[in-house]
């Protein structure tokens, strides 16, 4: 393994659950792979820009002209993208805030997951660019969202799982802290993913 892309997104630093979980995870990764560059974004600190006119305009151009008047717009947004494209394993951390992912999280989604860049429209389908890759997603909740009443209302590793395989990762494996708001299962929460992590097949 070669690059490993590690992307937080709580704010809570040394108080957040999916910090320190991505944190062991983070050690592991550095005993098992002692040689690979690891690129890692704190979204909280430096968030990326949400998507405004003119950026969505400079994804969309079709005209040469237009796009080559356009480039320095989308020059993060390339960065972004090649840093997911150039890794052999992603690790996204998030924690779960009404029953949804931080905004900063959907504002480097939609950065990197571009026409042209990591998919491409194929005929009546789309084809990901980003295939043969592995990712990790770290997740901490209140609740418990693994099995019902709450499983429905997760809209979070639902769809990190559908956005990655749209871009062709469709390796993906899931560590949580969950029940941090539940007094019986709060103690145990964050052990419970370090287990997870240990079982990991890296």
């Amino acid at each position: 393994m070669k690059q490993i892309l590690i992307v937080e997104s709580s704010p809570r630093g040394a108080e957040s659950a999916s910090r320190q979980l991505t944190g062991k995870l983070t050690e592991r990764l550095r005993a098992l792979y002692p040689e690979a560059k690891f690129i890692e974004h704190d979204l909280s600190k430096d968030p990326p820009p949400h998507l405004d006119r003119l950026a969505v305009k400079a994804i969309a151009a079709k005209d040469p002209a237009e796009a080559e008047s356009l480039k320095d717009v989308l020059r993060l947004s390339d960065q972004l993208a090649d840093e997911v494209l150039s890794s052999d394993l992603l690790v996204i951390a998030s924690p779960m805030w009404n029953f949804g992912m931080p905004s900063s999280l959907k504002a480097w989604i939609d950065h990197v997951v571009r026409a042209g860049k990591t998919f491409r429209y194929a005929g009546a389908g789309v084809e990901g660019l980003a295939q043969g890759k592995k990712a990790i997603l770290v997740l901490a909740s209140g609740g418990v969202f693994t099995e019902e009443p709450w499983k429905s209302w997760d809209t979070v590793e639902p769809y990190l799982r559908q956005i990655l395989s749209f871009i062709g990762i469709t390796d993906v494996q899931t560590v949580r802290a969950q029940g941090m708001n539940i007094p019986a299962l709060a103690p145990h929460a964050i052990s419970n993913g370090e287990k997870t992590i240990e079982a990991l097949a890296l």
